[in-house]
Parts: structure tokens; sequence; C-alpha cells
């Protein structure tokens, strides 16, 4: 009861070929090629996103744009 032989790869490989097909088995590698491609390009684009930590400043008011200011009123008049 030893480890398979060169011969008994050889003989399985044939078996998977016979039942599956060529065209199948590349199909099949194919998918996963451009899955781990996939993979692999989301990995990178999380890498490159850089994000900022959000600063919250208490007691601060910003301004909105829309509101118009003291200086605005006098320099219409």
């Amino acid at each position: 009861m030893g480890s398979f032989s060169l011969m008994h790869w050889v003989i399985v490989l044939l078996v998977v070929m016979l039942l599956f097909g060529g065209g199948r088995i590349s199909g099949l590698m194919g998918d996963v090629a451009k899955g781990i491609k996939s993979f692999k390009k989301g990995m990178a684009e999380d890498d490159d996103v850089p994000t900022k930590p959000a600063t919250r400043i208490e007691g601060h008011r910003v301004p909105e744009q829309d509101a118009p200011t003291a200086t605005d009123e006098k320099t219409k008049a």
C-alpha cells in the first residue's frame, strides 16, 4: 500500500479526460483563472482607496452654501 506511481496518475488523467472531455476541463480552468484575476483586482482596489477618518468638531457649525452672510448683505446695499 504505497503511494501512487506515475503510471497510476496517467491512468487517472486519461479516465478524467474521457469522462469530461478536453473542452470542459479547459473551460473550467479558464473560469478559475478569471475568478482569480477578479479576486486579485478586487484586493488591489481595496488597497488603492485610502480611508479618511471622519473628523468631528464639537460646537463648530459649518455655514450652509445657500444661506446669505452678513458680508453679502452689505455688498448688495
